[in-house]
């Protein structure tokens, strides 16, 4: 399989809510990255996928395009387009990944994306306020691995 169809089949599997298959596309040394999360390593980031699969909605619409792979590296775009928390806010996360491939894996996936424009729509006023701080990312990155953390506990 080419780096470019491992990752058409990464978000295939996501966009079905298919945390099996797609974590099958990890390697298992992955590294992930985002603003939400942090880093993650190994099972961690395996478990993040699954915990949020676990959550998603009927009304979660995952796209992607721009899938460019070598034999090293690639990156695709990914939107992502749900009801976020207990006010139900709507988000679309508009997403940048970079990849890195070892032994036919992902070895290494960072998204990127614009912390503050997500927080304003998760958060509303406070994230508009606040969600551009160092702070605020960092009380993310801690909430979202204390719910991974219990998560794991759980599994």
């Amino acid at each position: 399989m080419t780096n470019q169809a491992l990752i058409t089949e990464f978000y295939t599997a996501f966009a079905a809510g298919n945390a099996k298959a797609m974590t099958a596309c990890y390697h298992e040394d992955i590294v992930f990255q985002d603003p939400v999360f942090g880093v993650l390593k190994g099972q961690r980031a395996v478990a993040m996928w699954k915990m949020l699969l676990a959550q998603k909605k009927s009304k979660t619409k995952i796209t992607f395009n721009g899938i460019e792979a070598t034999e090293e590296t690639g990156k695709a775009n990914w939107i992502a387009e749900y009801v976020y928390g207990a006010k139900k806010r709507n988000v679309i996360n508009k997403v940048n990944a970079h990849f890195k491939f070892k032994d036919g894996k992902i070895i290494e996936h960072i998204d990127t994306f614009n912390l503050w424009t997500w927080t304003k729509q998760a958060m509303g006023f406070p994230g508009y306020l606040l969600g551009w701080t160092s702070f605020m990312k960092n009380k993310i990155q801690q909430t979202t691995n204390k719910k991974l953390d219990a998560f794991l506990g759980k599994n």
